[in-house]
């Protein structure tokens, strides 16, 4: 019987919708958000949660998804780890299946996953670190059917922090994959 794998579209296709029906703020290329005085996603800034629950609201997928949207790279280029974690989080799932979409629709588009982690720990490990998390969406693309020619990893451990700083949440939007097209 074939009602599972279309029980798995519809969801999919529901949750785009859902998904559109959402207001968001919007992203730069690098995927952070743009928000009034450099908050993240929801404005407050305030909790770490902003960084991993605001940005995979705007997959960069239109609700007329189909050939249209494939054509389009996704705007959030940016994913975010927990502390000391190269495991994905559940709500990033929906960008990540975005780029999965528009690199199977352009087979030709080369990306590189860059990932980066904060500056607690020693040099090696972070270099360890930022590679392993790379390589988990590599992996999680690989699975959703992009072809491993497209993906190249590269990891920046601590070196390129995307903010300068020693909170909690600059921590946090340091733990990150970057998606460079």
């Amino acid at each position: 019987m074939r009602l599972k794998p279309y029980v798995r579209s519809l969801t999919i296709a529901l949750s785009l919708v859902a998904i559109a029906g959402c207001s968001s703020t919007g992203g730069t290329q690098g995927g952070t958000s743009s928000g009034a005085g450099g908050a993240g996603a929801g404005g407050t800034g305030t909790s770490t949660s902003g960084y991993g629950s605001g940005q995979a609201g705007s997959t960069g997928v239109s609700s007329g998804a189909g050939q249209m949207a494939d054509s389009r790279i996704p705007d959030v280029r940016t994913i975010y780890f927990a502390f000391d974690s190269d495991t994905i989080r559940p709500e990033f799932q929906s960008v990540l299946e975005a780029h999965a979409r528009y690199l199977r629709a352009n087979p030709g588009t080369q990306v590189i996953l860059q990932g980066h982690t904060d500056k607690r720990g020693t040099r090696e490990y972070n270099l360890a670190l930022g590679e392993r998390r790379a390589n988990s969406v590599k992996r999680y693309l690989d699975v959703q059917g992009v072809s491993p020619s497209q993906l190249e990893v590269v990891s920046y451990g601590e070196e390129r922090p995307a903010v300068r700083g020693n909170t909690e949440e600059d921590f946090a939007r340091n733990r990150r994959v970057v998606f460079a097209y």
